[in-house]
């Protein structure tokens, strides 16, 4: 196909019975974005973000966004490898009990947190009476409430790259020598290296969105378990400007996010 008749199909006439309702769903999708934009305090904007609780909210939010994306990666790359990789019975249920996260509204998935790892859990109960230690309203408790929702971006992004991966490759490396972990190291993870890193992105931004779970099982602490999302609630109730404020930030971040992500999953190419 000629670039010319390339430039044709791509550009070629939209029927009035699809454009009309594509024009008032990208109304509906956008408005409200464009509204908090215009109706944003933008005079006030320094001084709403530089406020005590709305700064200790951001960094907050920021730090444990960043460390459950490490969690997530420490752990999750090992589970898509075995979810990838490994046959056995029961791997349907494992592979469902990993993506329930996602569809799980997040109130319910920090209620389950509590009776996992709340002073009187099933697990919470040991860690507490063995080593004094309580997960729920701690900042702690911040981080393993984003890891729960988060998570499983990441392993999904990561599995679906390691099924691509070139086998042979890998058993050509095995048979002249290099041990498994090398060829992890030096083949499987350079391979998977844009899925990987697009499954954080997308993992740090879920984490920083987090709001059910974490009030859910962290609590709303200024200072302490009060995240953005958690902030911008509250601030909502008290100071409309400053809620406005803090969403615009989350909003900055939501395209930052979709932009780094655009070769990869938004940009389409023709194969023809």
């Amino acid at each position: 196909m000629t670039t010319a008749t390339r430039s044709r199909a791509r550009t070629q006439s939209v029927s009035p019975l699809i454009a009309a309702p594509a024009v008032v769903g990208f109304s509906f999708l956008v408005l409200p974005l464009v509204a908090m934009v215009v109706r944003a305090p933008w005079r006030d904007m320094a001084a709403l973000l530089s406020q005590g609780n709305v700064r200790s909210a951001l960094l907050l939010s920021l730090e444990c966004a960043t460390i459950a994306t490490v969690v997530s990666v420490v752990f999750g790359v090992p589970v898509a490898w075995v979810l990838a990789r490994a046959r056995f019975t029961g791997l349907g249920v494992v592979r469902a009990c990993v993506t329930v996260p996602l569809v799980l509204p997040p109130v319910v998935g920090g209620i389950a947190l509590l009776l996992a790892l709340g002073r009187g859990g099933i697990v919470g109960r040991w860690l507490d009476q063995w080593f004094g230690l309580s997960l729920p309203f701690t900042s702690a408790a911040v981080v393993v409430a984003e890891t729960f929702v988060a998570m499983p971006f990441l392993i999904i992004s990561v599995e679906g790259a390691l099924r691509t991966v070139d086998r042979d490759a890998e058993e050509a490396a095995v048979t002249l020598g290099a041990s498994r972990v090398a060829v992890f190291t030096r083949i499987t993870l350079p391979a998977i290296g844009p899925a990987l890193a697009a499954g954080a992105i997308l993992c740090w931004a879920r984490a920083l969105g987090e709001f059910g779970a974490t009030i859910t099982f962290a609590g709303n602490f200024p200072r302490t378990t009060q995240t953005m999302p958690l902030a911008i609630y509250q601030a909502f109730q008290l100071e409309p400007s400053a809620a406005i404020a803090l969403g615009l930030v989350l909003l900055l971040v939501a395209v930052l996010v979709l932009a780094s992500l655009r070769d990869r999953w938004l940009r389409t190419p023709v194969n023809l």
